[in-house]
């Protein structure tokens, strides 16, 4: 949007998610530069100059645009598979798969997981990305250029695993990099994609994958790479009760106490899952200030159990929304995470006092946007942040006789997207993506998804 050249968005229900959570029951908004230029209650100031265009969002509920923290999201073609394994299980039964894949099959991927939550209110996106397989192309420049395409604002998380099978880890040993060459190709990625300025589009991370499939010296290493870089840095971390067991047999610590000896526990460091928590693993993140990603449709997907989301936040633990890998979490949107993540945490020790609609929005907003990095930027609706936000229907048979509608968003069923932003840029319009072909994607998908079928059957 020209700096000079206005949008106006009026008649909405506002919730800004900023640190008062200030709400206006009809509202206005003004989009300037690509960013919030003005908002507030009531109708906009008459007299505005350079109104390029006004949009009456009656019956909308406008809030900022959806974080994700965590997905893979070259499982899109890997979907419906191994559907009743707990983690390891899963793990094993599709690392032989995904070790086949290759820069088209990627690409496709990668564009059916973005489309999935763009059109479901999702501004900013985070792909870990870890396997590699040698001669597969250049799958984080396919990766990243299916989110420029799509407009959204992204993070690529650079992973990688150099602990196989013959080192006691979960995956083969042709689907890992060496220590060497996993950090070479993360410092050119760095180097090559990542954008440190306000507004960035694209952000890079350096993200081992898992204890289990990295060894200590990659872990180390990459937390030092990551800091010289001036980067952040992200992982997965006590996702289940394996995990722990196995850190204990190989470390002699429990995962928590393993991170804080490598060098990753941190303002920079975010990891997902965090399921299985003691009080001093909390006590840990809290003084450290590290993030979670929490992934509820995935944890209950892989039994891996509930996390303790109500005691991380009253610890002061940044807590984020995830997606995670579409291979564990097959309906691959966020918008509906807002909704499993308060359910899920009132089955555990807090019940029905565990999270409140409100809560659950911060989880997906402004918790996202810490988690990564980018409160200061994103996350919230005020002024001179970037105009990044959703405007929901709730005028409908779904929502229409719900009152309050922040509740109506959460408690509801998936409330439809009229319009999202990103940089002041509309890029859903009628809950349909502006720059790029949802069935086209679609066929896309299935086809490499059905050529990856065929190699890794021929393996």
């Amino acid at each position: 949007m020209a700096a000079d050249r206005r949008t106006v968005i009026e008649n909405c229900a506002i919730a800004t998610v900023d640190a008062d959570d200030t709400e206006y029951a009809s509202g206005h908004l003004v989009l300037a530069g690509g960013r919030v230029e003005s908002l507030g209650a009531g109708r906009a100031p008459e007299g505005l100059p350079d109104v390029e265009r006004r949009i009456d969002a009656t019956g909308h509920l406008v809030t900022p645009g959806l974080v994700n923290t965590h997905h893979h999201f070259y499982q899109w073609i890997t979907r419906g598979l191994a559907t009743d394994h707990n983690l390891f299980d899963w793990l094993v039964a599709l690392y032989p798969t995904w070790a086949r894949i290759d820069e088209p099959m990627v690409r496709a991927a990668a564009q059916g997981s973005l489309a999935m939550m763009a059109r479901g209110g999702v501004t900013t996106a985070m792909d870990h990305h870890y396997v590699f397989p040698h001669g597969s192309g250049d799958l984080s420049g396919a990766i990243i250029g299916a989110a420029r395409d799509m407009g959204v604002r992204f993070t690529l998380a650079r992973g990688s695993m150099d602990r196989s099978e013959k080192d006691g880890g979960l995956p083969p040993d042709f689907a890992v990099e060496t220590l060497d060459d996993a950090l070479a190709a993360t410092e050119e990625t760095v180097r090559e994609h990542h954008d440190a300025s306000f507004d960035a589009m694209t952000q890079v991370a350096v993200a081992p994958c898992s204890p289990f499939s990295v060894s200590t010296e990659l872990l180390r290493q990459g937390a030092e790479l990551a800091r010289r870089l001036g980067v952040r840095l992200h992982t997965h971390g006590s996702e289940t009760v394996e995990e722990e067991q196995f850190c204990k047999e190989l470390f002699g610590m429990g995962p928590t106490d393993y991170f804080e000896s490598t060098g990753w526990l941190g303002a920079d460091v975010w990891m997902a899952h965090c399921v299985h928590m003691n009080d001093s693993d909390i006590a840990a993140f809290a003084r450290t200030r590290t993030g979670v990603a929490h992934c509820p449709s995935s944890n209950a997907r892989l039994a891996a159990g509930i996390a303790r989301v109500p005691d991380l936040l009253a610890a002061g633990v940044p807590v984020g929304l995830g997606v995670d890998g579409a291979a564990s979490n097959e309906s691959g949107e966020l918008h509906t995470e807002l909704r499993n993540a308060l359910l899920v945490n009132r089955l555990g020790a807090h019940r029905e006092a565990a999270l409140t609609a409100r809560q659950a929005l911060r989880l997906g907003t402004y918790g996202g946007a810490q988690v990564l990095g980018r409160a200061a930027e994103i996350g919230s609706l005020e002024p001179g942040k970037l105009a990044d936000l959703v405007l929901w229907n709730l005028d409908t048979l779904a929502h229409a006789s719900i009152a309050d509608p922040v509740t109506a968003l959460v408690f509801g069923a998936a409330a439809p997207v009229t319009a999202s932003f990103v940089n002041g840029r509309q890029i859903v319009q009628q809950g349909r993506l502006l720059y790029a072909d949802e069935d086209e994607i679609a066929r896309a998908t299935r086809t490499e998804a059905r050529r990856l079928a065929r190699i890794a059957a021929r393996k």
